[in-house]
């Protein structure tokens, strides 16, 4: 593998967990518990897929073969989307929401603060814009995990119980492979080990504070980095492309 070839499925790998993560959060558009949330989430929502359309848009380029965000957005089959397990999760609750929320925002928080030191000047650009829309959202979600940990007794229940349900999904978030191992020599990409240090602490800490447990050691699932998915990313993408494939190349 090339350099070329890795900065592209690295770009996807980006892109690509921000754009599925968006999509989910999209879902409680007009479903939020309150008016004041709904709209929270619709506009987290909203960073996240002008993070991705930015990344893709720059995907497409070091690609070299036209394609364009929105083609590599929606022309994609299942197995080519490179995004990180956790984010294809579905919403369940809203307990659940907030807790897949929040170790996908301690996640890009101190991934994104790496890679501002990148070497590649647009990727590092990109990381300081998208730095300070996550710093946002993780101070967002993780006001409402000491909400719903330290709250009632059916919110600290439920808020536990997806916390361990959503564990064996964060393993995945820190597999590195070959285009890792390239990009890193070449001072692109980061060392995940690094991230996983800070993100352990971090989830650990806060936690603790909303009187919620660590989980035990679990398997992990993986696969992302091969495009590898759970089933329920076939259906999120079975909706969020059914325009474009049902009228190609639509124009409003």
């Amino acid at each position: 593998m090339d350099k070329q070839k890795a900065l592209f499925q690295y770009c996807l790998r980006l892109a690509d967990s921000s754009l599925i993560m968006g999509q989910r959060l999209s879902e409680w558009c007009g479903h939020g518990p309150v008016l004041e949330e709904d709209i929270a989430l619709t506009n987290i929502a909203l960073d996240l897929v002008g993070q991705a359309t930015a990344i893709l848009n720059y995907a497409g380029k070091v690609e070299g073969k036209g394609h364009t965000e929105d083609d590599l957005a929606f022309l994609r089959p299942e197995r080519e989307f490179r995004n990180v397990l956790l984010a294809e999760q579905p919403n369940g609750d809203y307990a659940f929401t907030i807790a897949r929320q929040f170790l996908f925002d301690v996640y890009q928080y101190y991934y994104y603060q790496s890679l501002q030191k990148s070497k590649d000047e647009t990727l590092s650009a990109l990381s300081e814009k998208s730095l300070k829309e996550v710093t946002y959202h993780l101070r967002h979600t993780s006001q409402w995990m000491l909400r719903l940990g330290d709250g009632t007794p059916e919110s600290h229940e439920r808020v536990q119980r997806a916390i361990n349900e959503l564990w064996m999904f964060t393993g995945d978030l820190f597999d590195m492979d070959e285009v890792d191992a390239l990009l890193l020599k070449e001072g692109v990409s980061i060392d995940l080990k690094e991230v996983k240090g800070k993100w352990e602490n971090h989830v650990a800490e806060l936690l603790e504070k909303a009187t919620l447990q660590l989980p035990v050691q679990t398997f992990m699932q993986a696969g992302s980095r091969a495009g590898k998915h759970t089933e329920h990313l076939g259906f999120l993408l079975a909706e969020m492309q059914y325009l474009q494939r049902t009228y190609p190349d639509v124009k409003w």
